[in-house]
């Protein structure tokens, strides 16, 4: 789960965490208010949405061509940009060209800023360690700066007994050429930030830029967290920050239902129960020359009314133009996935191609039930089987 730089920045400093006083704003009237409480002379305007790249992207209706983020000296400048931000699309490189609506801003006093420094906790799948990650070359994409220059990014995988060690603080510091009370200031920085990382049961703490002030402080210029799903139920007030109009409205609809659903950018969707065959099938799909429009999950004890709601979750995206069910019956019983395919088939008046591949447990019944439905639906005899179809189907229609 995804927050907004403002709820990430009010989570840190409850951790100790150095950040500028803000405050959020939901309209230009509100945005006034708060830059008044803040003083001046000197504040930032920053659009907030789940995406990043905010201050080089672009507003599709505004002729200016200023980005998400702006900095301003006047209260009347403060009304004005929030006038332009507010209800307006801001396209970045990571929203796509549809981009997404400024519901909402950040009204955050200005910094004098020395030096822009790049800081992160995240969990490393290589070594299934939290690992630090930090650079001199903050306020560029990590990735930019991993590739063309890995020499400046500092690595520090943590013990997970011991956790962060005030030594190894003190080592990211000196390694990001902090001096004097600087060092000190990051190392109460970094373990406010990792004491947050490990409480919040987060998936990553990226603070980028994380800058030196005129005066020596160590700041949050920017954060971002993400949180693991599947551990939120030990954190309702983390629960509560979700901003589901951020979110797929896809992907929405299929939590409502406990299905597992990410759409992608292909055409052939995909209902299958289990992550790993769902993986495996969207590999088969590919090696015959298709491509998968979702990863959708029905889960082991799926429901025909879950079964349903995944059928008709898959056919309300327009890309999809086919769709292979691969169903390995345990504890999912077979007729149980043919009668959800049957009642939403019919239901949804059924218009592209389906491919239905059953093993398992009730295989034969779940199979006569598919047979004696009337619908046009290609059986498979296995996984191989049922992806050269659908490919062939959907090239075919």
């Amino acid at each position: 789960m995804n927050i907004h730089e403002y709820q990430a920045k009010e989570l840190l400093r409850s951790y100790g965490v150095a950040v500028p006083r803000g405050h959020v704003a939901y309209t230009p009237a509100e945005a006034v208010e708060r830059a008044e409480a803040l003083g001046g002379p000197v504040w930032v305007v920053k659009s907030q949405i789940h995406a990043g790249g905010r201050g080089a992207g672009r507003f599709q209706d505004d002729p200016d061509g200023k980005g998400g983020v702006r900095v301003v000296k006047s209260i009347d400048e403060v009304r004005e940009n929030a006038g332009k931000m507010l209800g307006h699309t801001l396209v970045t490189k990571q929203t796509g060209p549809t981009g997404k609506e400024v519901k909402r801003l950040l009204i955050e006093e200005g910094c004098d800023i020395a030096r822009e420094l790049y800081l992160s906790l995240l969990i490393d799948r290589a070594t299934s360690r939290v690992t630090v990650i930090a650079s001199t070359e903050g306020g560029m994409e990590i990735e930019e700066v991993a590739h063309h220059h890995p020499e400046k990014i500092i690595t520090l995988p943590l013990d997970p007994l011991t956790g962060l060690k005030g030594f190894q603080a003190r080592q990211i510091a000196f390694g990001l050429g902090l001096q004097g009370d600087q060092i000190k200031n990051a190392v109460k920085f970094l373990m406010g930030m990792y004491q947050a990382f490990m409480e919040l049961d987060a998936s990553t703490v990226e603070i980028n830029p994380l800058v030196v002030t005129g005066s020596g402080d160590v700041m949050a210029l920017d954060a971002k967290i993400n949180f693991d799903s599947n551990a939120l139920y030990r954190h309702s007030n983390v629960e509560d920050l979700r901003d589901e109009s951020e979110e797929d409205p896809h992907e929405l609809e299929a939590n409502q239902h406990e299905l597992n659903y990410i759409k992608l950018d292909g055409q052939i969707g995909c209902m299958v129960n289990g992550a790993g065959l769902a993986m495996a099938t969207m590999d088969i799909i590919k090696l015959y020359g298709g491509e998968p429009a979702n990863f959708l999950d029905v889960g082991g004890g799926a429901t025909r009314e879950r079964v349903t709601a995944a059928f008709k979750l898959i056919l309300s995206d327009s890309n999809v133009e086919g769709i292979l069910v691969n169903i390995f019956g345990g504890i999912m019983r077979c007729d149980v996935i043919a009668e959800g395919v049957v009642s939403a088939a019919r239901e949804v008046h059924l218009h592209v191609p389906l491919v239905v591949r059953l093993e398992g447990t009730n295989v034969e019944l779940g199979k006569k039930i598919l047979a004696d439905s009337g619908l046009p639906i290609i059986a498979a005899d296995n996984l191989a089987d049922a992806a050269e179809k659908i490919v062939k189907a959907v090239k075919e229609a």
